[in-house]
């Protein structure tokens, strides 16, 4: 099973839009940009029939080093957690979505 990477983004729009392969790439690191800017603030990113990207804050705990035993804080952090939609989860699996299923 293959990767898909930036630069097969890049190919991909360049195959289907029809800009020349330095602005399809140009066009993709925008775009990336563009969330990763987003998130950066908190704030979420939702593509419709794709999912939903999120930010959520994790508060310190206490954890163990798996090989010593000791325990160790864990520090508060925020991590970056990407909720899928309806639609691709049906895509997935082959199935379809129900008429009036949200997304």
């Amino acid at each position: 099973m293959d990767t898909l990477t930036r630069s097969g983004l890049a190919e991909a729009i360049y195959a289907e839009v029809g800009l020349s392969r330095n602005e399809s790439a140009a066009l993709l690191e925008a775009v990336l940009e563009r969330i990763s800017s987003v998130l950066e603030t908190g704030e979420s990113v939702k593509i419709s029939g794709f999912g939903t990207f999120l930010i959520r804050q994790k508060g310190q705990r206490i954890g163990r080093n798996p090989k010593t035993g000791v325990e160790v804080p864990i520090l508060p952090r925020r991590v970056l957690t990407f909720r899928p939609s309806q639609v691709l989860k049906a895509r997935i699996n082959g199935t379809t979505l129900a008429k009036g299923g949200k997304e």
